[in-house]
């Protein structure tokens, strides 16, 4: 393994499995805890932790009130970004973000806009006067490869735990005027979910690679589907190219995992929310 990292692998790859005892198409376990579930970030009006193996990722989302852009006077902003710490794996370092980091931001700001899970015109509160501004770090405390995966996954489940307060503008002295008392869920439009892909030796693919497993790989894809079986986005940053046909069954992959993923989130919604 430490001397002949891909020829160990190839001898597991040609009997239809992994190192890991994970069979080519198998994710790791995957855990997630949204909002009160989560004690970490208690200043975030949301926030979630997703564990993909030891992936492990946490997002917070925190609302603040600004005034709309003069060119997009009815739409609100949403500000994604994505931390890799040097703490979370020995080849990151500290300082400004560096080039993994900041192709994994524009990622998820492209998800954001591509998938139109969050309309910014519903983030308007008075046209060309107040908008909500949704700040979304992602910030990922253990890395095993597959950063992406687990950081759409985290900001969707942060995301669907946002509460804002009911927010008015007073005719008579023009400030806006807020209601912590009165709440209300953010209106999530779609639910993009991601799924990636690791190619080996150009034709064979494995899904949710680990770190190991995306270094020693001639190329890597990530799909991202909504609820609704519609690609959103395909991210592949070169490597070896792919036919169309084992990108159908990327994409058919990509579907199944959705359910998969939509279902964990329904279910740890439904264990907070108060009966």
């Amino acid at each position: 393994r430490t001397v002949e990292p891909l020829e160990y692998y190839r001898r597991f790859l040609k009997e239809n499995c992994r190192p890991d005892g994970r069979e080519l198409g198998e994710f790791r376990t995957t855990t997630v805890n949204i909002g009160k579930c989560l004690c970490s970030i208690t200043t975030a009006d949301g926030s979630a932790l997703v564990k993909l193996g030891n992936t492990t990722v946490i997002c917070g989302v925190k609302a603040e009130l600004a005034a709309p852009a003069v060119d997009s006077a009815n739409k609100g902003y949403i500000v994604p970004n994505v931390e890799l710490p040097s703490l979370c794996a020995e080849r990151f370092r500290s300082g400004p973000p560096g080039e993994e980091a900041q192709a994994a931001s524009q990622f998820i700001a492209d998800v954001i806009e591509n998938s139109q899970m969050i309309v910014k015109e519903d983030l308007c509160i008075a046209n060309g006067k107040l908008a909500w501004v949704l700040y979304c770090d992602i910030i990922c405390l253990d890395y095993d490869g597959n950063l992406l995966d687990a950081s759409v996954f985290a900001l969707l489940a942060a995301l669907k735990s946002v509460q804002l307060p009911l927010v008015t503008i007073n005719e008579e002295t023009g400030l806006s005027e807020v209601n912590l008392k009165q709440k209300n869920p953010l209106i999530i439009r779609k639910h993009p979910v991601a799924t990636s892909f690791a190619i080996f030796d150009d034709t064979l693919l494995i899904v949710d690679p680990t770190a190991e497993e995306e270094d020693l790989a001639t190329g890597t894809v990530t799909i991202v589907t909504d609820e609704e079986g519609r690609l959103c986005s395909v991210h592949k940053p070169g490597g070896s190219p792919l036919t169309g046909a084992k990108l159908q069954d990327c994409i058919t992959r990509a579907i199944t995992r959705h359910k998969e993923v939509k279902k964990l989130i329904d279910k740890v919604i439904k264990s907070i929310t108060p009966k």
